[in-house]
């Protein structure tokens, strides 16, 4: 049975749905042969891979563990839900401290027993946080570190796709970038519905004041579906961010922007959605651009982003940005 790779793809938060979604893909995807389900709750984590084993996928050498040392040991591939999820009544915003205190100890196992790890995918949120807390710990390269992006992407694609009554794959250059939070900012002048320019349909199909309705919906997808569901988001977080450890193994690319470290010019030291590329050699981003709204919306969104890692710094979870090269040289 053929595979993408046989590298060891470790699923961190395994117990949870997430990241038995993400399993349950992976294996489907049929990316490798040998994954290794991590949680620190047995229980949830034992009855998980029962439900694998009862799947009879064919090939798969899948083991589990509560041990990070057995996990991360020899792992070349990471995807980690293991923070705690957002509940109804909370932003992403509000998991910030105990989330990004997960983040440490998680980016501190990968130092420890992967150091050769060749990509991780963060997916727990404030992602944009989580994601740089790992990156700073792990001694990674920021092209080995990404942190899930599509998925607000995925959701502006949705929303037009249902006010035009068109099928969603006909919607293209669907785009969020900055943060994956309240204050993501929302890209369409690129986008075409059928082939019509976007611009085109705005004022005709759709007005102005749906169009602002839309990208409130749109920015508040996932607070939409804990009401609906009574819980965060997990299969669509699961879809996306396989997708995305799949093109890091050098199979099918991805379109869709995801959270990258950023330093240049204009966006200093933080994890934030861009444009990117995602393959075998990591993940590599390119320069934003849009109508003027679009941009201001961007910038907003990146100075949220810099209030919030000085939060973490402010609380200790990582250093002053000055000395970040003494935890990470790469950075």
């Amino acid at each position: 049975m053929e595979f993408l790779t046989n590298d060891k793809l470790v699923i961190v938060g395994a117990a949870g749905m997430i990241g038995s979604n993400m399993a349950q893909t992976a294996m489907m995807m049929k990316l490798t042969p040998n994954i290794c389900l991590y949680d620190v709750y047995e229980p949830g984590l034992k009855g998980v891979a029962e439900e694998m084993f009862h799947c009879g996928f064919e090939g798969v050498n899948l083991t589990w563990t509560t041990d990070p040392k057995e996990a991360f040991t020899d792992a070349k591939y990471i995807i980690s839900s293991g923070g705690a999820p957002r509940k109804e009544g909370m932003t992403r915003e509000d998991l910030l401290k105990g989330n990004c205190q997960i983040a440490e100890e998680f980016g501190k196992n990968v130092k420890a027993y992967c150091p050769d790890v060749k990509h991780v995918v963060v997916i727990f949120n404030p992602a944009d946080l989580t994601g740089l807390v790992v990156l700073l710990h792990s001694g990674l390269k920021p092209s080995q570190v990404t942190t899930l992006a599509a998925l607000d992407s995925t959701r502006l694609q949705s929303a037009i796709a249902k006010e035009c009554g068109v099928q969603q794959s006909l919607v293209k250059n669907c785009s969020t970038y900055g943060g994956h939070g309240e204050q993501m900012a929302v890209f369409a002048s690129k986008v075409t519905v059928d082939g019509v320019p976007f611009s085109e349909i705005l004022g005709t199909k759709i007005s102005a004041e749906r169009w602002a309705e839309m990208k409130v919906e749109v920015i508040q997808g996932g607070a939409a579906i804990i009401k609906l569901r009574g819980r965060s988001s997990f299969q669509s977080p699961a879809y996306c961010s396989v997708r995305m450890i799949a093109a890091a193994m050098g199979g099918e690319g991805i379109s869709w922007p995801a959270g990258c470290y950023v330093n240049n010019e204009k966006y200093q030291n933080v994890m934030m959605a861009m444009p990117t590329v995602m393959d075998a050699d990591g993940v590599h981003y390119s320069e934003v651009t849009g109508t003027e709204e679009e941009m201001a919306a961007l910038d907003k969104s990146y100075a949220h982003l810099c209030k919030m890692r000085d939060e973490i710094i402010d609380l200790g979870i990582i250093p002053a940005v000055k000395d970040w090269k003494t935890v990470n040289p790469n950075l």
